[in-house]
Order: C-alpha cells, then sequence, then structure tokens
C-alpha cells in the first residue's frame, strides 16, 4: 500500500485571498460612489434650498408691493408680472441657505419671477480608494419659480373709485372692501414658490 500524498494540499489559500481581496476592493469601491453621491446629494439640497429662499423673499417683496397698491388695480397686473419698482435683489437670501447646508454660492441669477442658483459644497467628497477625490467638491444648481396664483377683472370705469376688483387665487375668492382692508391675502395666497422641473 502507497502512502498518500498531499502536494496539492493548501492550493485553495491563495484563490480566497484573491477573493476576499477582491470582495474587499469592490466594497470600498461602493463606498466611494457611496460617498460622492451623498456629497451631490447634500450639493443639490442646498442648491434647492438655496434657490427657493431666494424666491420665496421676493415673493415675499411682490406681495408687499400689491399691499401697497392695493388700492390703484390697475397696478395690479404689473405687480403679478414681477414688474414692481424698488423690488431688491434676493441672492442674500439664497447664500445663507447655502450656507446652512455646507455649502456656498457660485452663482446666483435673478430672473423675471425666478431665480437660478448654483453653489458647491464646502466639505470635498473625501478620502477614498480613488486618487484626487479628497479634493473634489460636488456642484449643482436649480431654479426656482414665482407665479402668480390671482386673476381679476378691472371694474368698468363708470363704476367708480371705491370699488375693488374681486381677486380670485386658485381656491379662494377675496372681496375686496376698500373701507376695510384689515383682511388681506398673504404672500402664499398670492403666489406660489416652486423648483422649475
Amino acid at each position: 500500500m502507497r502512502p498518500r500524498r498531499y502536494g496539492d494540499t493548501g492550493q485553495a489559500f491563495p484563490i480566497y485571498i484573491t477573493v476576499v481581496g477582491g470582495l474587499l476592493f469592490l466594497a470600498f469601491a461602493y463606498l466611494a460612489v457611496g460617498q460622492a453621491g451623498a456629497n451631490r446629494n447634500g450639493a443639490q439640497t442646498a442648491a434647492d434650498a438655496a434657490a427657493l429662499a431666494a424666491a420665496q423673499d421676493t415673493r415675499d417683496q411682490l406681495a408687499g408691493k400689491w399691499v401697497e397698491a392695493v388700492l390703484d388695480p390697475p397696478q395690479w397686473q404689473d405687480i403679478f408680472d414681477g414688474y414692481a419698482p424698488g423690488l431688491e435683489p434676493s441672492c442674500w437670501r439664497a447664500d445663507q441657505l447655502a450656507v446652512q447646508n455646507d455649502a456656498h454660492i457660485t452663482g446666483c441669477d435673478p430672473g423675471l419671477l425666478e431665480y437660478e442658483v448654483a453653489v458647491e459644497t464646502d466639505k470635498s467628497v473625501g478620502e477614498s480608494i480613488v486618487p484626487g477625490t479628497e479634493d473634489v467638491y460636488s456642484k449643482a444648481s436649480a431654479i426656482a419659480v414665482i407665479e402668480p396664483r390671482c386673476t381679476f377683472k378691472l371694474p368698468d370705469e363708470d363704476a367708480g373709485d371705491d370699488v375693488l376688483p374681486q381677486l380670485t387665487c386658485k381656491d379662494k375668492d377675496w372681496v375686496l372692501d376698500p373701507e376695510d382692508l384689515a383682511e388681506l391675502p398673504e404672500p402664499e395666497d398670492l403666489f406660489d414658490v416652486h423648483l422649475a422641473d
């Protein structure tokens, strides 16, 4: 009887090491992709919040201009269309919200009834197995739109100065009495603010 030979013993060990090493590499690669994705999502959140904040500030200014002109209905349509003298740019609000979301503004473009804001994160993607990611910062942009919610019809000229148009704002009608203006629509009643599709 011949003694058994164990020459092949242990040959599976290098294969096992190779497979485990490959799996670890894949795990670290997925982690790097996850880090980049989370950083990118943070940038988009900051851009969305910044654009909405700027648009909301302008909405509030437009609503204030409408209240000032409430007794002069011919001015209403210009205000609802975004044409109101004395509006201040609201990029400062965009900057505030970007900072709160660990980012900073790289561009703020106020348009007529919209704001386009670009941001860059303050934190890099971070160190990973992918070289150079520690110096990579995510960028994102967003556009927020201010949309008038109200319609009205100017009264006839012979109706007199003491008659104000009925304001129809989506799901509510506002019958305005020039003698009693204690209850007026709020900014969110007059204008809707949302991200562009």
